[in-house]
């Protein structure tokens, strides 16, 4: 999935000044609850750490607790259950956890045990022993397959007092059938996740071991899914996997459907309605997927090619399976068929071996690329992976840093000169919502995926509204609003219009 910048490098009051000018989307270990209450006969609070994916997961789990006569509360305090829907991609994410579910643990204990705790997701396949039998933490343990048998284990766990645990991994589940709880929606932008789990085997990721094989979901509930959200409203889809262009299903009548077939029939479904998708692996990334991106108006024009590394020999130790030549190829075939395209990718400083100069290889990587975004991180040796069990952390946790504040400040100064750039452009701006500084102001996102800020004279939450852009943070654009339009009406060009006297 797509991960997020790490913040662990910034001081607090610089991670607050970001947040507040637009320019950190989301905090992997920020706590994500954005459902609306429900009646039920006992009530649940669901707590989300990490990607998109466990975001969309804890849409399942809500959707699945309703069914079962749950209802679903925003006040932890009213709540008769409190799940934990958790994230294992690095160290600090897990520590943040323990730590929560301890100061939970001491509520329950207020409460003379009234209260029901649960981990589900990832670290709850992961640490399933300590959490129940060393540490005593919870009273149910789910993992990312068995949502389903939720309601029957918190039934189990109330009646007999023992905790109940389900963390068996499954080649066929996909959810195709349940009808997420929009979580943490902002009514405009929705996920939909298309394929569970991975097989690429990363050395240094634990995903494999916690979310198993990959399953590629069938075609035509998606295109459901989809239909129904664009009735809904919802005006921008992101299809979800942890390596979603490796996706493959057979139709009813023996069709075989590639990830690129598949967007462009997502694409299809309403020509009001955008199309993402996370995350992709720059291995499985064909020309039939960039032309879609080309020909289809309405599929955005922004591609995350997570490339991890810069020097060869890395991509090699982390399995990555190409070369830097290979990845650079990519980008320019990239820029090739789809002009304007914006990239983005992930990047990890300081990985088993590193040496000063490979780590200039990322550095000099990133000056060929020029990627508009970057999700960057130190490495955190995760158990069960090859790297933990085959190679030593022997780079020292302060080259790690250091390595990463170059990488950080590089992608900075990339990010700042591409939105100088950006400067005398009209751009067709997807309006989210009120922007975080002023509820005067629009925040949305082109369809290259940067933010913009613009005044919200009277556009509504939703619209498209052509902007031209004035200014610019480091990664906000600052704009004035030209006027509303449709998606269809919407050329292209707009992304790469360079007179300001455009309108």
């Amino acid at each position: 999935m797509e991960p997020i910048e790490d913040l662990d490098v910034l001081a607090e009051d610089e991670v607050r000044q970001r947040e507040a000018d637009g320019e950190v989307d989301e905090d992997l270990d920020r706590v994500k609850h954005g459902y609306d209450a429900t009646a039920g006969d006992k009530q649940v609070y669901i707590e989300t750490y990490g990607c998109q994916m466990n975001v969309n997961d804890s849409g399942i789990v809500a959707s699945v607790l309703e069914e079962s006569g749950y209802g679903l509360t925003r006040d932890q305090a009213a709540a008769d259950v409190v799940l934990l829907n958790t994230c294992a991609i690095r160290e600090n994410a897990e520590r943040k956890i323990r730590a929560r579910l301890s100061m939970l643990r001491s509520e329950k204990e207020k409460r003379d045990g009234e209260l029901m705790l649960g981990v589900l997701g990832c670290m709850a396949e992961r640490l399933r022993e300590k959490l129940l039998e060393q540490e005593d933490l919870v009273d149910v343990v789910v993992g990312p397959d068995a949502y389903r048998d939720l309601p029957q284990l918190l039934y189990e766990a109330d009646a007999t007092g023992q905790a109940a645990v389900n963390v068996e991994l499954s080649k066929q589940e996909t959810y195709e059938d349940i009808q997420p709880v929009r979580y943490d929606s902002n009514g405009v932008s929705a996920y939909v996740s298309i394929m569970r789990g991975c097989d690429n085997m990363c050395t240094f990721c634990v995903v494999p071991f916690t979310r198993g094989r990959e399953e590629s979901r069938p075609v035509t509930t998606i295109l459901s899914e989809v239909a129904r959200l664009a009735e809904e409203g919802y005006k921008e889809v992101t299809l979800l996997g942890q390596n979603v262009n490796s996706y493959h299903y057979t139709d009813a009548d023996g069709t075989s459907v590639s990830f690129a077939e598949l967007v462009d029939r997502v694409s299809r479904v309403s020509p009001e309605m955008r199309v993402r998708y996370s995350t992709s692996h720059p291995k499985d990334c064909t020309d039939d997927l960039l032309k879609v991106h080309r020909d289809r108006p309405n599929v955005c024009n922004y591609i995350h090619l997570p490339v991890q590394h810069g020097n060869t020999e890395v991509l090699d130790r982390m399995r990555r399976t190409y070369t830097r030549e290979e990845y650079l190829a990519l980008t320019e075939r990239a820029k090739e068929l789809c002009p304007g395209v914006s990239l983005s990718t992930d990047l990890i400083a300081g990985f088993c071996g590193e040496t000063e100069a490979q780590h200039e290889d990322t550095l000099s990587l990133m000056e060929a690329v020029r990627y508009d975004h970057a999700y960057m991180f130190k490495y955190s040796e995760r158990p069960q992976t090859y790297a933990a069990r085959k190679y030593e952390d022997d780079v020292p946790e302060d080259t790690k840093q250091r390595r990463l504040e170059e990488i950080i400040e590089l992608q900075n100064q990339h990010a700042k000169e591409s939105n100088e750039a950006e400067v005398g452009r009209v751009h067709t701006v997807l309006v989210e919502g009120p922007s975080k500084k002023s509820d005067a102001q629009f925040f949305g996102r082109t369809d290259t995926n940067k933010g913009v800020v613009f005044d919200r004279e009277d556009y509504e939450k939703g619209d498209y509204v052509r902007v031209r852009i004035e200014d610019c943070t480091s990664s906000t654009l600052l704009g004035t609003a030209i006027e509303k339009t449709t998606l269809e009406a919407a050329a292209r060009t707009d992304s790469i219009t360079t007179s300001p006297a455009v309108a």
